[in-house]
């Protein structure tokens, strides 16, 4: 009985450990875009400010040009959500329930493309978008986070949709319900932890993608977070130390929104996908 609370005291202080060391440097770097100037010069870097101030924020945000930044990320991540969960919603059902030729093989085929680094696409990419005449547009950076999301995607609504018993579309069939209308008025509504973790794990991904903005972005009104913030720190970093504390504490404050608010639903619908596919 001793053994097993040493254990499990033991564990607990592990979890501790792990949970301040992910945990300190969000709160420090929050703790230090509260300070003055004054303050970072003269007191010890660790310490909490002694007399908080919000202008860094006020400066972050229309000084350095991260509400700019801010908003070309935040149409990015919408617009690229929706295309994700719309293509891949659509095309897991009809692979899944509508059972057409070679359905199986399609999926396999989008499964591969798990396989595909980012990194070798950039080339390929960045020349059909001069073709094209897209580059420094938001359609860039959207285009091919669509494109990299839909094979998991994919495979997570295939996943629970392997266990949605037939009986269901089929007694939707007997009532009159054609397929649109089973898709939206049934299957959807069913697929929402799915939806949650499918839009939240992309939404992280996309607001913090690098690559593609950096390669296909030099407008400086349409760059997004990452490079904007990196824009910031080259140009603040060094003597307002403060403000760039700030920029990145405003970045990373929807991905923290996303963790806090969609955690449950992202664990489930993660679970479900790996039990049920």
């Amino acid at each position: 009985m001793k053994k097993t609370n040493f254990k499990s005291y033991l564990f607990y202080l592990m979890a501790i450990l792990v949970l301040i060391i992910q945990v300190y440097p969000i709160i420090w770097i929050f703790l230090s875009s509260l300070k003055n100037s004054k303050e970072f010069s003269s007191s010890n870097p660790l310490n909490i400010p002694i007399h908080p101030t919000f202008d860094n924020y006020v400066n972050a945000w229309n000084g350095g040009h991260i509400s700019v930044y801010f908003m070309n990320s935040l149409i990015v991540a919408v617009v690229s959500i929706i295309g994700i969960v719309v293509l891949s919603a659509t095309a897991a059902f009809a692979m899944e329930k509508l059972q057409f030729r070679g359905s199986g093989k399609l999926l396999i085929y989008f499964l591969g493309g798990i396989m595909v680094p980012i990194q070798v696409t950039l080339i390929p990419l960045f020349m059909i978008y001069k073709e094209l005449d897209i580059l420094n547009t938001h359609a860039s950076l959207i285009l091919p986070q669509v494109g990299f999301a839909l094979p998991v995607s994919i495979y997570l609504f295939v996943s629970f949709y392997k266990y949605i018993p037939g009986e269901v579309i089929e007694a939707a069939i007997m009532d009159g319900c054609n397929v649109y209308r089973i898709f939206l008025k049934i299957i959807l509504p069913m697929s929402r932890n799915t939806i949650v973790t499918v839009v939240a794990m992309n939404s992280i991904f996309i607001w913090n993608e690098f690559i593609f903005a950096n390669t296909f972005i030099n407008d400086a009104s349409l760059k997004t977070i990452p490079v904007g913030l990196k824009d910031f720190v080259q140009v603040y970093g060094l003597t307002d130390w403060g403000s760039t504390f700030a920029a990145i504490s405003l970045t990373t404050l929807p991905t923290l929104l996303v963790y806090f608010f969609f955690n449950k639903s992202v664990i489930s619908g993660m679970a479900a996908g790996a039990t049920k596919g």
